[in-house]
């Protein structure tokens, strides 16, 4: 069991908003790793739709995804693609 930290850019143009937090949330909740997201001082349950809303990360802002657990590298790599999508 691993923590895995990753630093990315949000590069949807409507930020962690609506679809793409959904979207975020609903590849999370596919694993079994405890996943949690920080926007500056601002740290939410990756798993949380109303978390994720309430980081208010817009187009190019930095995030670190945390996942911890057996499958935090999958987990991680996963969610890299929806934060780095720019659809």
């Amino acid at each position: 069991m691993g923590l895995v930290k990753k630093k990315l850019t949000v590069k949807n143009k409507q930020g962690l908003h609506a679809r793409p937090a959904a979207l975020f949330v609903q590849v999370a909740n596919k694993f079994d790793a405890r996943i949690t997201v920080r926007n500056d001082e601002e740290e939410v349950n990756g798993k949380s739709i109303m978390g994720i809303l309430m980081l208010g990360a817009e187009k190019g802002s930095q995030i670190i995804i945390e996942a911890e657990g057996d499958d935090a590298t999958v987990a991680i790599s996963e969610l890299e693609k929806v934060i780095t999508s720019e659809e």
